[in-house]
């Protein structure tokens, strides 16, 4: 059996060994194949492993011994899993692997949003401590937390771990989702409808998919019904914000700041709304990027294939 995995550079830039692969049959491993030679590269394959390669029914279409593909990832919107449906191939992801992390960056996010840790280490080192002619300095005040309202769109897996982290910090925790936690509800969480949560929310902070109901979910109209110098965090999904909405909302001051992993296109281009936006504090699509989050996305990922081998296939998201 033949095994291709078509890129991995970001999950394994050298830490992780996949030759575990080549006890279920002969692969091949590619840091990154560009987009026109794909089928080129996955030939008579079997077994296909992705992230961020379009396998699209063109490709399918020429690799007609696929059987089965493993994303590597959670998002398999790269895939054309119609298409792979249309073939019997069943495609399999890693649903959940980095909650803990992800939710962790997003509260980084907010650290540094109400804490200002770098901009107060850059200045230090320029000297400011020594020419600020006192024990201390400071050119933007630190925010405290404790009694605010943090709002939080999307309560699963990772909402919650950023649900927890709020409590901690003596926050009061309101939520929007389709979904609602008895658990989350017994730690004192309370489920809101959208605009309740937009007006009462001192930070907002989103973990919800993509999906066309939450696409450009926060845009102009959304804004308005939000605090006057709200912060929002968002380490979702980029689509989920009207950009250039929130540039405006961040130079008029109506939304104080945003922490944002996650943008529309990546990597975004020079003219970019958000780059030259004020408190507008951007992290290269990393919240997932923890050694441990990245063995575990791989593991379970070749997880999927031995299951799949086994006749007991898991995670498969496109109903094969």
């Amino acid at each position: 059996m033949k095994i291709v995995v078509l890129d991995h550079p970001r999950e394994n830039p050298g830490e992780i060994d996949w030759s575990v692969l080549n006890q279920y049959g002969e692969a091949t491993v590619h840091s990154r194949v560009p987009v026109d030679q794909l089928a080129e590269a996955i030939g008579d394959a079997e077994i296909v492993f992705l992230n961020k390669s379009p396998l699209t029914r063109e490709v399918l279409d020429a690799c007609p011994n696929i059987k089965f593909i493993s994303v590597i990832a959670t998002g398999y919107n790269t895939v054309d899993v119609a298409a792979a449906a249309e073939r019997g191939i069943p495609v399999a992801n890693v649903p959940s692997y980095g909650t803990a992390a992800i939710g962790q960056h997003a509260i980084a996010l907010l650290m540094e949003i109400t804490n200002h840790v770098a901009y107060n280490d850059s200045e230090v080192r320029k000297g400011r401590r020594e020419s600020a002619g006192d024990w201390c300095f400071w050119d933007y005040p630190s925010i405290e937390l404790e009694n605010k309202t943090m709002g939080i769109i999307g309560l699963g897996r990772i909402g919650q771990s950023v649900a927890r982290v709020a409590l901690g910090f003596g926050m009061k925790v309101i939520a929007h989702d389709q979904y609602e936690s008895d658990e989350m509800k017994a730690l004192g969480i309370r489920y809101v409808d959208l605009d309740t949560l937009l007006a009462s929310s001192d930070v907002i902070s989103l973990h919800c998919p993509l999906f066309e109901s939450t696409k450009k979910m926060i845009n102009r109209e959304t804004i308005a019904k939000m605090k006057d110098g709200v912060i929002l965090i968002n380490n979702s999904r980029g689509a989920l914000i009207d950009e250039p909405a929130l540039a405006e909302a961040l130079k008029s001051g109506k939304i104080y700041a945003a922490g944002l992993d996650a943008l529309d296109n990546e990597p975004p281009a020079p003219d970019h709304p958000l780059l030259n936006a004020p408190n507008c504090f951007i992290t290269p699509h990393i919240s997932w990027a923890a050694l441990e989050c990245r063995q575990r996305l791989v593991r379970y990922s070749i997880d999927n294939l031995a299951a799949y081998l086994a006749g007991k296939p898991t995670n498969i998201v496109n109903g094969v």
